[in-house]
């Protein structure tokens, strides 16, 4: 089996050109926000990946990846889903001016000593459960200091002001629902493993509801890798650049599970069409 997965913010960031650039200002103006060109490369992936006759048989994406494995499955249309990151982008903006948060990456630690350091803090909470060696911190800005500095392992900043997947930007969630609500969602031509609780989704309802839920809850990618393994996937094809998903699915030791990028997987299939070209001879 094939999986397609779809990392979140944190990636590597491609500004949209050409007919997608003009897409997207059609549906969310001048100013193109940085989740909304996440979002436009992972549906750019997803548009590509079929032309190369390229399908999967399960989607699953990382916290804003989640629209992207949405999208690759059918769910909605390319311009529902600038739509919606856009008012994802935009609440979370919102919820950075009233308060202020932040998020910081904690490696080469167990997720339960930072849960257990966590406990005794106020003002943070773990937001990302990357893999076995990576979790990810979310919490008020004057008070997430003060948790990392208890926590063992190497400590990386994230580049936000919000403190995405905690009760910090409970506001931010409720308003993304509304939105989510005016929308219908086609039932996923594959089903879509969810980062809330790695739980398999197969109707449009179910993918919407989790996609409700992400904003507060925190992402579960240990649950979403291991639900994969007991699927018996044995490839996944990591779309919407960056290549940082399929980094971190080292930690897990799955020997049945390979990842390649989707950048990688493209560039060998061109080779291999270039090596099945006819050669002239060497004397033509």
């Amino acid at each position: 089996m094939r999986a397609f997965v779809f990392p979140g913010q944190g990636g590597k960031v491609v500004e949209p050109e050409g007919q997608l650039l003009t897409t997207i200002r059609r549906v969310v103006g001048e100013r193109v926000p940085e989740q909304v060109k996440v979002f436009a490369r992972a549906a750019q992936d997803a548009d590509e990946s079929r032309v190369l006759d390229l399908h999967p048989d399960v989607v699953a994406g990382h916290s804003l990846g989640e629209y992207g494995a949405a999208y690759a499955a059918g769910c909605f249309d390319l311009e529902t889903g600038l739509w919606l990151v856009a008012q994802r982008d935009r609440f979370l903006a919102e919820a950075a001016e009233d308060v202020p948060g932040g998020m910081v990456a904690i490696l080469k630690a167990d997720p339960a000593e930072v849960e257990k350091v966590l406990d005794e803090s106020e003002g943070s909470v773990i937001a990302n459960y990357n893999s076995p060696r990576q979790t990810v911190i979310s919490g008020l800005r004057d008070a997430l200091g003060e948790a990392v500095s208890k926590v063992r392992g190497r400590a990386i900043r994230l580049n936000v002001s919000f403190a995405a997947h905690s009760p910090y930007v409970a506001v931010a969630s409720e308003k993304m629902r509304g939105v989510l609500e005016s929308v219908e969602f086609h039932r996923p031509e594959v089903p879509v493993v969810s980062a809330v609780d790695g739980s398999v989704l197969e109707t449009g309802d179910a993918v919407k509801e989790a996609l409700e839920s992400q904003m507060v809850a925190p992402v579960r990618w240990v649950k979403v890798v291991e639900t994969l393994a007991r699927m018996r996937v044995e490839e996944w094809i990591e779309l919407g650049g960056g290549g940082v998903l399929t980094r971190m699915l080292r930690d897990f030791e799955l020997p049945s599970l390979r990842g390649v990028t989707f950048e990688d997987l493209r560039a060998r299939l061109s080779q291999q069409a270039q090596n099945l070209l006819p050669r002239k001879d060497e004397g033509e």
